[in-house]
């Protein structure tokens, strides 16, 4: 049975080893990194929230089609993104039966991937499906509704890895095969985009 869940896209942070750049704003095929994002969301669920924080306002201009929240305390960590992003979308709608918590700067993770996540989870019983890494599992996860509120406990740059930990015996592992990459420097951007072309 298919489950109803909303996408949580992560965008807050400064990115401070870019730069001055705005990671979220950099070219991505025909769109941007956070866009590219979103297109990716919106293949796979219907209600898709974006949380900003750092130069929200250039961001916001650059984006439609999204619920976009802000995160007035984006400088503590990734952590109070998604229990700000959770605590919105609870607010609004309380009818998910999760939350797929994803990042802004993982271009190759695509709607094939995610949709294998939200079919494991609309198939299992599994409390949380996550993002396998070599030694920890990690986001885009999602989190089943009944631990929604231990997500918005979270204020560190951890993010939910704690919780992640806490239900790992409950969690369905999903193996991304190198989609995992993020973008953390202006390097690894350019890296990525002459792998694209190739």
């Amino acid at each position: 049975m298919s489950k109803s869940i909303a996408t949580l896209i992560l965008a807050a942070g400064a990115s401070k080893r870019m730069g001055n750049t705005i990671k979220q704003l950099l070219p991505w095929g025909k769109t941007t990194l956070l866009g590219h994002a979103l297109e990716q969301a919106q293949k796979v669920t219907a209600h898709t929230y974006v949380v900003l924080g750092s130069n929200a306002n250039e961001i916001r201009s650059s984006i439609s089609e999204a619920n976009l929240v802000y995160n007035p305390k984006w400088q503590s960590g990734i952590g109070s993104s998604i229990a700000t992003g959770v605590k919105h979308i609870l607010e609004h709608d309380k009818n998910f039966d999760g939350i797929l918590v994803m990042l802004a700067d993982q271009p190759m993770i695509d709607s094939v991937y995610l949709d294998l996540m939200k079919k494991k989870f609309d198939d299992g019983e599994s409390i949380i499906i996550a993002t396998a890494y070599e030694n920890k599992v990690g986001v885009p996860a999602i989190f089943h509704r009944s631990i929604l509120s231990e997500l918005l406990e979270l204020d560190k740059d951890s993010g939910a890895k704690q919780i992640i930990e806490k239900y790992i015996d409950d969690t369905e592992r999903v193996f991304p095969n190198g989609k995992e990459i993020d973008i953390d420097t202006l390097e690894k951007y350019s890296q990525l985009l002459d792998k694209m072309m190739s």
